[in-house]
């Protein structure tokens, strides 16, 4: 017993040793794109070029170590430079100002507006996790898995995630990569936001209408829905299938980031009743491969069950059932699940899965593209089974006891937090 005591105390202090030479490989936590092909940045006439060699950065390069302990991610993708066309807000979309800086917890963003008024998000392509680095972390020297956790996200996962989803008839925000240099119409936001890699996309809320619908009254955030169904009642509905559609999709592209917030909703209006249309935001959990020991500890269903890793089967549903899922979804007859399950097989042929990596540099189509398809492919097979699984859990975790996140001070009655449908008692006078 005693044998058995030391030994085990020696593989501890051993996993210790090598989590903090994981860790020491850099003491940075946040590092913007690299380009390759200037070394003074400054002296750069960027306007006489239409693109620049650009790696998403080089703050993820690691060892074998840093790979056994940390997992081998997607670091290879974030350091390896690609072609990328340079844009000035003066001309984007027929010119840009700003309106206002943005971002969540990662993200550094801008939301800019066009001459017609449709409103665009500027989002770093860099991430810097500062926000989300715990103290104990800090106080442990141990800020570095927070920080390479980023490797995960693909640098160019939103533009695959786009490319099916026009495929799968999903909803989405048409992100599209730029490198924007420091210049006049960036302003006082050149130090932050200029000589850096953006995905530039409509935003999830519009007064002007930017999608292929027709009788678009606009497009609201999630807060918004609730307190315009409070408003107006029954003859305000969400189309539950076309919200299955993309919730199932999800699961597809291990998208496992969707709460509320990272929704849109197009409101169609028709002789006084409306319809709202689901729009899927910021894919920058799509295709999130985590791998490695610590990774692995940190992630398990039993610790961490929201931060799920996308492989060729899903390892934990309950994980990647929100409560976003359950407010609009309560009661949805599971023939719905399976109708949409069948309809996205259908869609996403194998081809047509392949042929959706054109969207991305060959180089890095080179890298990533037979893992990642393999594992579409491996759940869209599986698709139908996945449907009646997210069906039961939804059902089972039942109605809301509280406020979905980002509505906690949304102005509805209490009637309406359990469930959207449960609004349908309150109607317009």
């Amino acid at each position: 017993m005693k044998k058995i005591l030391v030994a085990v105390v020696i593989l501890f202090i051993a996993f210790i040793l090598l989590v903090y030479l994981s860790v020491s490989s850099t003491d940075k936590e946040f590092k913007t794109c690299e380009i390759k092909n200037y070394e003074d940045l400054e002296k750069v006439d960027f306007k006489k070029h239409d693109s620049v060699l650009v790696a998403p950065s080089s703050l993820y390069e690691g060892n074998i170590l840093k790979e056994f302990m940390q997992g081998k991610n997607y670091r290879k993708s974030w350091s390896t430079p690609v072609k990328v066309p340079i844009a000035f807000l003066d001309t984007l979309k027929g010119g840009l100002k700003i309106i206002k800086e943005g971002g969540g917890k990662q993200t550094h963003s801008l939301k800019l507006e066009n001459e017609e008024g449709i409103i665009f998000t500027l989002r770093s392509v860099a991430k810097d996790p500062e926000k989300l680095i715990p103290e104990v972390a800090e106080d442990l020297g141990l800020q570095n898995i927070i920080v390479d956790g980023i490797s995960a996200q693909h640098p160019y996962g939103a533009l695959l995630a786009a490319q099916l989803s026009d495929i799968a008839g999903v909803l989405h925000t048409h992100p599209t990569m730029y490198f924007i240099p420091k210049h006049d119409k960036l302003g006082t936001y050149n130090k932050e936001y200029g000589n850096r890699l953006y995905l530039l996309e409509y935003e999830t809320e519009s007064k002007k209408n930017w999608t292929s619908f027709k009788n678009v009254d606009e497009i609201v955030e999630t807060k918004d829905l609730q307190e315009l169904k409070q408003k107006e009642g029954k003859t305000l509905k969400i189309d539950r299938a076309s919200l299955i559609k993309a919730r199932l999709f999800d699961l597809l592209i291990g998208d496992w980031d969707r709460h509320a917030e990272q929704w849109g909703w197009v409101l169609l209006k028709n002789d006084g009743s409306f319809k709202a249309i689901p729009l899927a935001g910021d894919r920058d959990n799509a295709f999130f491969n985590i791998s490695g020991i610590i990774p692995s500890i940190i992630t398990n269903e039993n610790l961490e069950p929201l931060v799920r890793p996308f492989g060729e089967e899903i390892d934990y549903m309950p994980g990647l059932v929100y409560p976003f899922d359950r407010y609009f979804l309560i009661d949805t007859p599971k023939e719905i699940y399976i109708e949409q399950a069948r309809e996205l097989q259908q869609l996403l042929s194998d081809k047509k899965i392949d042929d959706a990596f054109m969207v991305w540099p060959a180089e890095i189509a080179k890298l990533d593209q037979q893992d990642i398809s393999t594992k579409i492919k491996s759940r869209r097979d599986r698709l139908e089974e996945y449907a009646e699984s997210f069906h039961t859990i939804i059902q089972q975790k039942g109605k809301l006891t509280e406020a979905l996140k980002g509505s906690e001070n949304a102005e509805i009655d209490e009637k309406l937090i359990p469930c959207f449908e449960c609004g349908n008692e309150t109607s317009k006078e």
